[in-house]
């Protein structure tokens, strides 16, 4: 997330255009949505004449609370927590990639995002949070399958969704039971889906893991003028499954694409997150292997650092326009 988190008019242009926090965060506004929140805001030590307030993004609980806050004050979600050490997304870059998916499925569609609960998504990994189906919903509408193949993520979800009755009709969530797989046991022959959203594991290892929480939280730790730390505190938390897996992000967006090739026609835009330049060439031989009609690459921000969507489909321009949304 950013260093400096206050509305204070300076636009985002990194967001997305329809990203309603290009211009930061409203702190009176988030405050008076959820007053826990208050304890946590401070004047910024790194533009003191400006006047700004932040949080501290190396501590795990101010960034829950503004989380709540900010699900509270934008996406009318009254009750929602995570368990102790579960991913704790960073919220502005989670609704750009699905205002990117929105733009997606315009294309085909003389321009026109499509909206409502006909428009259904497969969110791979939805994780403890349910933050993808909670933001499309929100914003567009759309309805929402949630895979994960952690069942204390998956009861977590249901607890939120049970506690926003809106959500309830919304989202339906599906435990994957063979972790080696994605979609297989989870697609089923009368499914439809306009899209799949995934944001994979990006390490190989837990060493790998965290080796990189520490450089994240030393960072920002530093940023705050404090004493560096050879403890990981996951200021976002995450646990296994959410942070690393056999053959990292390649290897598991390389299993999605392989397995994407069997579900061609219920499916009219597979996406993944990739959050490694480097692997894009490895990602793009392996959609020419599997013969993908339609390949697009969208770069976009997630937080400090640039990331990009790889969007792909099996279908024929004129079948994605006869696609019925």
């Amino acid at each position: 997330m950013e260093k400096s988190a206050q509305k204070t008019g300076l636009e985002k242009t990194n967001l997305h255009p329809r990203n309603q926090h290009r211009f930061g965060y409203d702190f009176k506004k988030l405050i008076k949505s959820c007053p826990e929140l208050k304890k946590f805001v401070s004047a910024n030590k790194f533009n003191p004449e400006a006047k700004e307030e932040t949080i501290d993004f190396s501590n795990p609980e101010a960034v829950k609370t503004l989380n709540k806050a900010l699900l509270i004050t934008h996406y009318d979600i009254q009750n929602w927590d995570i368990p102790a050490n579960y991913l704790c997304p960073p919220i502005p870059g989670r609704a750009d990639y699905i205002h990117y998916i929105a733009d997606l499925l315009a294309s085909g569609n003389q321009g026109i995002i499509p909206k409502g609960e006909n428009i259904q998504g497969l969110d791979i990994g939805i994780g403890a949070n349910c933050i993808y189906p909670i933001i499309g919903n929100a914003v567009y509408g759309w309805s929402f399958v949630g895979t994960d193949i952690d069942e204390n993520a998956i009861q977590n979800c249901k607890k939120i969704i049970e506690q926003n009755p809106k959500l309830i009709d919304a989202v339906s969530l599906q435990l994957q039971i063979e972790s080696r797989f994605i979609f297989k046991n989870i697609i089923l022959p009368e499914d439809r889906f306009a899209f799949t959203i995934c944001n994979p594991p990006f390490h190989s290892s837990q060493e790998e893991a965290t080796k990189s929480t520490l450089r994240k939280v030393n960072n920002l730790q530093t940023q705050s003028l404090k004493v560096k730390t050879t403890k990981p505190v996951l200021n976002f938390g995450g646990q296994n499954a959410e942070l690393w897996c056999d053959g990292g992000e390649i290897g598991f967006v390389t299993q999605m694409i392989y397995e994407s090739a069997k579900f061609p026609m219920q499916v009219l835009w597979f996406t993944s997150l990739v959050s490694k330049k480097e692997n894009l060439k490895s990602i793009y031989k392996t959609l020419n292997k599997v013969n993908a009609v339609t390949v697009k690459t969208i770069d976009m921000a997630q937080g400090q650092k640039t990331s990009r969507i790889v969007a792909w489909t099996f279908l024929s321009e004129k079948q994605r326009e006869d696609w019925t949304f």
